[in-house]
Protein backbone atom coordinates (compact mmCIF):
# COMPACT_ATOMS: atom_id res chain seq x y z
CA UNK A 1 0.00 0.00 0.00
CA UNK A 2 1.31 3.44 -0.96
CA UNK A 3 1.32 6.32 1.50
CA UNK A 4 -0.10 8.75 -1.07
CA UNK A 5 -1.77 8.29 -4.44
CA UNK A 6 -1.89 11.48 -6.52
CA UNK A 7 -4.95 11.71 -8.73
CA UNK A 8 -4.61 13.92 -11.78
CA UNK A 9 -7.07 12.12 -14.08
CA UNK A 10 -10.76 13.06 -13.98
CA UNK A 11 -12.01 9.46 -14.31
CA UNK A 12 -10.04 8.29 -11.29
CA UNK A 13 -10.88 11.33 -9.20
CA UNK A 14 -14.60 11.02 -9.92
CA UNK A 15 -14.61 7.71 -8.06
CA UNK A 16 -13.88 9.66 -4.86
CA UNK A 17 -16.63 12.21 -5.40
CA UNK A 18 -19.25 10.18 -3.54
CA UNK A 19 -19.11 10.29 0.26
CA UNK A 20 -20.28 6.66 0.37
CA UNK A 21 -17.21 5.56 -1.58
CA UNK A 22 -14.92 7.48 0.75
CA UNK A 23 -16.50 5.61 3.68
CA UNK A 24 -16.00 2.29 1.89
CA UNK A 25 -12.40 3.24 1.14
CA UNK A 26 -11.80 4.07 4.81
CA UNK A 27 -12.98 0.59 5.74
CA UNK A 28 -10.55 -0.83 3.18
CA UNK A 29 -7.53 0.66 4.96
CA UNK A 30 -7.20 -2.95 6.13
CA UNK A 31 -8.15 -5.91 3.92
CA UNK A 32 -11.88 -6.69 4.15
CA UNK A 33 -14.57 -8.44 2.19
CA UNK A 34 -17.65 -6.59 0.96
CA UNK A 35 -19.67 -8.47 3.58
CA UNK A 36 -17.41 -7.20 6.37
CA UNK A 37 -17.55 -3.63 5.08
CA UNK A 38 -21.33 -3.86 4.69
CA UNK A 39 -21.69 -4.97 8.31
CA UNK A 40 -19.48 -2.11 9.54
CA UNK A 41 -21.43 0.48 7.52
CA UNK A 42 -24.91 -0.97 8.06
CA UNK A 43 -25.38 -1.58 4.33
CA UNK A 44 -25.97 -4.58 2.09
CA UNK A 45 -23.02 -6.48 0.58
CA UNK A 46 -24.43 -5.71 -2.90
CA UNK A 47 -24.38 -1.96 -2.17
CA UNK A 48 -20.77 -2.20 -0.96
CA UNK A 49 -19.73 -4.37 -3.93
CA UNK A 50 -21.09 -1.77 -6.35
CA UNK A 51 -18.86 0.91 -4.78
CA UNK A 52 -15.85 -1.40 -4.35
CA UNK A 53 -16.05 -2.33 -8.04
CA UNK A 54 -15.94 1.35 -9.00
CA UNK A 55 -12.97 1.92 -6.65
CA UNK A 56 -11.13 -1.08 -8.12
CA UNK A 57 -11.84 0.11 -11.68
CA UNK A 58 -10.35 3.51 -10.76
CA UNK A 59 -7.24 1.93 -9.19
CA UNK A 60 -8.13 3.21 -5.71
CA UNK A 61 -8.64 -0.28 -4.26
CA UNK A 62 -7.44 -3.71 -5.25
CA UNK A 63 -8.46 -7.32 -4.71
CA UNK A 64 -5.76 -8.75 -2.45
CA UNK A 65 -7.07 -12.26 -1.87
CA UNK A 66 -10.01 -14.58 -2.08
CA UNK A 67 -11.57 -16.96 0.39
CA UNK A 68 -14.27 -19.58 0.27
CA UNK A 69 -17.31 -18.80 2.43
CA UNK A 70 -20.29 -21.19 2.41
CA UNK A 71 -19.34 -22.52 -1.01
CA UNK A 72 -18.86 -19.09 -2.57
CA UNK A 73 -15.56 -17.38 -3.42
CA UNK A 74 -15.49 -14.04 -1.62
CA UNK A 75 -13.03 -11.31 -2.64
CA UNK A 76 -10.98 -9.45 -0.06
CA UNK A 77 -10.14 -5.88 -1.00
CA UNK A 78 -7.78 -3.19 0.25
CA UNK A 79 -7.25 0.50 -0.53
CA UNK A 80 -4.22 1.12 -2.73
CA UNK A 81 -3.04 4.08 -0.62
CA UNK A 82 -3.37 5.54 2.86
CA UNK A 83 -4.33 8.94 1.44
CA UNK A 84 -5.35 10.40 -1.89
CA UNK A 85 -4.46 13.82 -3.25
CA UNK A 86 -6.54 15.46 -5.94
CA UNK A 87 -4.60 17.62 -8.34
CA UNK A 88 -5.70 21.23 -8.08
CA UNK A 89 -5.81 21.22 -11.88
CA UNK A 90 -8.87 18.95 -11.72
CA UNK A 91 -10.95 21.51 -9.87
CA UNK A 92 -8.93 24.68 -10.33
CA UNK A 93 -9.33 27.77 -12.41
CA UNK A 94 -10.56 27.70 -15.99
CA UNK A 95 -8.27 28.80 -18.78
CA UNK A 96 -4.50 29.23 -18.90
CA UNK A 97 -2.39 30.71 -16.12
CA UNK A 98 -1.82 34.42 -16.33
CA UNK A 99 1.12 36.44 -15.12
CA UNK A 100 0.30 37.48 -11.58
CA UNK A 101 1.68 39.89 -9.06
CA UNK A 102 3.85 38.11 -6.47
CA UNK A 103 1.62 39.63 -3.76
CA UNK A 104 -1.60 38.11 -5.19
CA UNK A 105 -3.57 35.05 -4.15
CA UNK A 106 -3.51 33.81 -7.76
CA UNK A 107 0.30 33.67 -7.68
CA UNK A 108 0.14 31.67 -4.43
CA UNK A 109 -2.38 29.23 -5.96
CA UNK A 110 -0.10 28.65 -8.96
CA UNK A 111 2.88 28.12 -6.65
CA UNK A 112 0.97 25.61 -4.51
CA UNK A 113 -0.11 23.67 -7.62
CA UNK A 114 3.54 23.39 -8.66
CA UNK A 115 4.62 22.30 -5.16
CA UNK A 116 1.82 19.73 -4.93
CA UNK A 117 2.76 18.27 -8.32
CA UNK A 118 6.42 18.06 -7.28
CA UNK A 119 5.63 16.46 -3.91
CA UNK A 120 3.31 13.94 -5.60
CA UNK A 121 6.09 12.98 -8.02
CA UNK A 122 8.50 12.57 -5.10
CA UNK A 123 5.96 10.42 -3.24
CA UNK A 124 5.58 8.21 -6.32
CA UNK A 125 9.37 7.79 -6.57
CA UNK A 126 9.72 7.14 -2.84
CA UNK A 127 7.07 4.42 -3.08
CA UNK A 128 9.05 2.28 -5.53
CA UNK A 129 11.14 -0.56 -4.09
CA UNK A 130 14.36 0.69 -5.73
CA UNK A 131 13.87 4.29 -4.59
CA UNK A 132 16.92 6.05 -3.19
CA UNK A 133 16.61 8.05 0.02
CA UNK A 134 15.00 11.31 -1.09
CA UNK A 135 16.12 14.17 1.14
CA UNK A 136 13.82 17.08 1.86
CA UNK A 137 13.98 20.13 4.06
CA UNK A 138 10.99 21.88 5.61
CA UNK A 139 10.81 25.15 7.47
CA UNK A 140 7.72 26.83 8.81
CA UNK A 141 7.07 29.79 11.07
CA UNK A 142 4.84 32.74 11.69
CA UNK A 143 5.61 36.39 11.08
CA UNK A 144 3.62 39.61 11.13
CA UNK A 145 3.80 42.17 8.34
CA UNK A 146 1.84 45.41 8.35
CA UNK A 147 -0.03 46.12 5.08
CA UNK A 148 2.05 49.24 4.39
CA UNK A 149 5.29 47.19 4.66
CA UNK A 150 4.37 44.18 2.46
CA UNK A 151 6.27 45.44 -0.57
CA UNK A 152 9.31 46.18 1.62
CA UNK A 153 9.07 42.69 3.15
CA UNK A 154 8.89 41.12 -0.33
CA UNK A 155 12.02 43.02 -1.38
CA UNK A 156 13.86 41.85 1.78
CA UNK A 157 12.73 38.26 1.19
CA UNK A 158 13.86 38.36 -2.45
CA UNK A 159 17.24 39.77 -1.41
CA UNK A 160 17.72 37.08 1.25
CA UNK A 161 16.72 34.33 -1.18
CA UNK A 162 19.01 35.73 -3.87
CA UNK A 163 21.86 35.51 -1.37
CA UNK A 164 21.00 31.84 -0.73
CA UNK A 165 20.72 31.14 -4.47
CA UNK A 166 24.14 32.68 -5.01
CA UNK A 167 25.82 30.78 -2.14
CA UNK A 168 24.16 27.41 -2.82
CA UNK A 169 23.53 27.62 -6.56
CA UNK A 170 26.60 25.64 -7.60
CA UNK A 171 26.72 22.44 -9.61
CA UNK A 172 27.49 20.13 -6.66
CA UNK A 173 25.18 18.48 -4.16
CA UNK A 174 21.51 17.50 -4.15
CA UNK A 175 19.27 19.77 -6.20
CA UNK A 176 16.25 21.20 -4.37
CA UNK A 177 13.41 23.44 -5.40
CA UNK A 178 12.74 26.27 -2.95
CA UNK A 179 9.24 27.71 -2.67
CA UNK A 180 8.29 30.28 -0.08
CA UNK A 181 4.65 31.09 0.57
CA UNK A 182 3.16 33.67 2.89
CA UNK A 183 -0.56 33.55 3.44
CA UNK A 184 -2.90 34.92 6.07
CA UNK A 185 -3.20 32.77 9.16
CA UNK A 186 -6.93 32.40 9.64
CA UNK A 187 -8.02 30.95 12.96
CA UNK A 188 -11.19 28.90 12.77
CA UNK A 189 -13.50 29.30 15.72
CA UNK A 190 -14.45 26.06 17.39
CA UNK A 191 -18.16 25.61 18.13
CA UNK A 192 -19.08 25.80 21.79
Amino acid sequence: MKDVLYLDEVDRAEALMKPQRVEVLRQLAEPHSCTEVAKALGQTPQWVYYHVKRLVDAGLATRVSERRVRGINEGVYQATARSYWLSPRLVGRLGPRRARDALSLGYLLDLMEDVQDDVATIAELAGSPAAPELPSIGVSGEIRVRPDRRQEFLADLQSTLQDLFTRYGGAEGDEFRLAVALYPRLVKETPR
